[in-house]
């Protein structure tokens, strides 16, 4: 059997073999297509962990963590040693003040003061905002991720399970509107969890690989709370590009071999979804080959 992560390294290719080049938001320029779609089997404990390069599982899964406490600040994810949203706040405190603050000054001056991280570590209403406090039109706030589980729970069989965060009267206030934009999940008759995650758009390389892990996460908290196995996780891309300064690592990349998935596993059953830790997910098995490094555009 072919091994599964051959479908990412496949997107690759094809990203670069026959994307077509443009310009984008961030001006470095990208090769992209639209639609693409990978499969991964969780029933056994297999987890899509890329092997091809290290990939920082725990990283992505505290960003899942934060996401589902509804927080929309950085400092929790500075105080878990995760900087992957400070390019945002950081460009925005540069832009607005003049003062050429190196990156590892402004993630202290987060950590340490509360007052400034007030003013200057917002995000806006990204995930966690939409997806736990949603705000309706009747001035309401909607807890999505509360409604999805009683579901799980009380009606298996519903086809509305899922989840969003494009809330278009909120866009223009969050720092990055939402990629990874709606989760769909999907209970079998002998009580198999599914997951369909459609992602607006990706960043091939660096982004793709945590958006496995973190969607990956969340699945298997969400069988827990149900009472539900991990069943399959189905990924749906809609831009998926690669930054023109990422070709050289991609194909990189692409030369390696896939070495066998490693296997995730909830070493606790929490009380609920707001009582998960990073300290309660156990990865078996990872044997990578080097990470690779590349710059993220902003």
């Amino acid at each position: 059997m072919r091994h599964p992560e051959y479908q990412y390294l496949d997107l690759l290719a094809q990203v670069l073999e026959s994307g077509d080049e443009r310009v984008d938001r961030t001006g470095v320029g990208t090769r992209s297509i639209f639609g693409a779609m990978v499969r991964f089997d969780l029933s056994n404990d297999t987890v899509p962990i890329l092997t091809t390069k290290r990939v920082y599982w725990k990283t992505a899964v505290k960003e899942m963590l934060w996401f589902l406490t509804g927080g929309t600040n950085i400092q929790p994810l500075l105080r878990e040693n995760v900087r992957i949203w400070t390019d945002w706040p950081l460009a925005a405190y540069r832009r607005e003040t003049g003062e050429n603050i190196t990156q590892e000054a402004f993630e202290q001056r987060i950590v340490d003061d509360d007052a400034f991280a007030t003013r200057w570590g917002e995000l806006g209403p990204v995930y966690g905002k939409q997806w736990r406090r949603w705000l309706g039109s009747d001035g309401e706030e909607y807890d999505q991720i509360a409604d999805l589980i009683r579901t799980l729970r009380e009606n298996p069989a519903s086809r509305r399970m899922l989840f969003h965060g494009w809330n278009v009267a909120e866009l223009g206030a969050m720092a990055l509107p939402p990629c990874h934009m709606v989760y769909q999940y999907h209970v079998t008759s002998d009580g198999r969890l599914n997951c369909l995650l459609f992602q607006r758009s990706v960043d091939l390389l660096l982004g793709a690989a945590f958006n496995y892990v973190g969607a990956t996460a969340l699945q298997l908290m969400l069988a827990q709370q149900a009472g539900l196995r991990p069943g399959e996780l189905v990924w749906v891309g809609g831009d998926v590009h690669l930054y023109l300064n990422h070709l050289d690592q991609a194909r990189e990349q692409i030369s390696r071999k896939p070495r066998p998935f490693p296997r995730m596993k909830l070493l606790r059953h929490a009380k609920s979804i707001d009582d998960y830790r990073i300290e309660d997910f156990e990865v078996e098995g990872y044997t990578p080959h080097a990470a690779i490094r590349a710059e993220v555009a902003v």
